[in-house]
């Protein structure tokens, strides 16, 4: 049977665990302003952390949730993992954070010797206008162009924002994301811009892109679809998109009539990118994520607190 500690029993622990752990003494140190011998010091620090008398909190006061950081990098086993601590419902609030801290994380991430691949998407369009000074490296662009109704920036704007963050050559072309009929893509995958900026792909180390659900407002290419390939792709069981490599809900990369109009990475060129960052947002891409995750195509995962602590959640 274990009695509680007494209130001088607890006061001594209480002391002790303030010599140790926020003052910073030794437990010989310890041991010798009290008393008491250096194992018994040991036992009194390890009985409070035990009892809740002493709770460790790892915390950083800032836009970055640490713990929940780090639960989903060991939990995905990513390289990198960044959880904003945001909550904000408008999805133009949402992207401005995440294109912040991932434009501080690419920053730390690009040194001189790499070669940037940039796809795509109002995220990573968010990150290019954040970005600070980079290492002077090539920037080459992943997708074809699409233009916005809105006015949101293409493909071909975000690649030569990052390029102007680095100073380095930017390799751009000047091609839709999706084209008629096969033909006509595999025409202009030939001609010399194209044919030059994919000719770097296997030269590029790091990459960033986006993380689409096959759903409404989910994914720009979703959207710019006709209806019968959304539905093809959903009886394909594509549930996801990264820079237009189509996703099941297992990870698994689907080749689609789509994909043969598609002027744009695929899937065996992103897998052999040694570093691959995604920025998704949105409880409703959490399945979209997992089969991000799933796919092994992505190393590294910014994203808000509400989405990771779904993707942690679910089974």
């Amino acid at each position: 049977m274990t009695h509680a500690a007494g209130p001088a029993s607890l006061v001594l622990s209480a002391s002790i665990a303030r010599r140790y752990y926020l003052d910073g003494r030794s437990k010989l140190e310890i041991a010798e302003e009290f008393g008491l011998s250096r194992f018994k010091v040991a036992r009194l620090i390890e009985a409070a952390r035990s009892s809740g008398l002493v709770r460790i909190e790892i915390g950083h006061k800032g836009r970055i949730d640490v713990d929940l950081s780090a639960r989903v990098q060991a939990r995905f086993g990513l390289a990198h993992a960044v959880v904003v601590d945001t909550t904000e419902d408008t999805d133009e609030s949402v992207r401005k954070h995440l294109g912040q801290v991932a434009a501080e994380l690419l920053a730390e991430l690009v040194g001189p010797d790499d070669v940037l691949g940039v796809a795509w998407s109002r995220s990573v369009g968010a990150m290019a206008r954040a970005l600070p000074r980079l290492a002077a490296v090539p920037v080459v662009q992943l997708t074809g162009a699409i233009r916005m109704p809105d006015g949101d920036e293409g493909s071909i704007d975000i690649v030569r924002d990052v390029a102007r963050a680095a100073g380095g050559p930017a390799y751009v072309f000047y091609a839709p994301f999706t084209l008629p009929d096969a033909a006509t893509a595999a025409t202009l995958r030939n001609q010399r811009e194209v044919a030059l900026t994919f000719g770097q792909l296997p030269k590029v180390t790091k990459a960033v892109v986006g993380i689409g659900a096959w759903a409404p407002g989910q994914s720009t290419l979703y959207d710019t679809a006709r209806e019968h390939e959304r539905r093809q792709l959903r009886r394909l069981g594509v549930c996801a998109e990264i820079s237009g490599v189509f996703l099941s809900a297992e990870g698994e990369a689907v080749r689609t009539e789509l994909t043969e109009r598609m002027i744009g990475i695929d899937a065996e060129q992103m897998r052999t990118i040694p570093e691959v960052i995604a920025i998704s947002y949105g409880t409703a891409k959490v399945t979209a994520v997992l089969a991000a995750l799933r796919s092994g195509l992505i190393e590294g995962l910014v994203t808000h607190r509400p989405l990771a602590q779904a993707l942690l959640d679910a089974p």
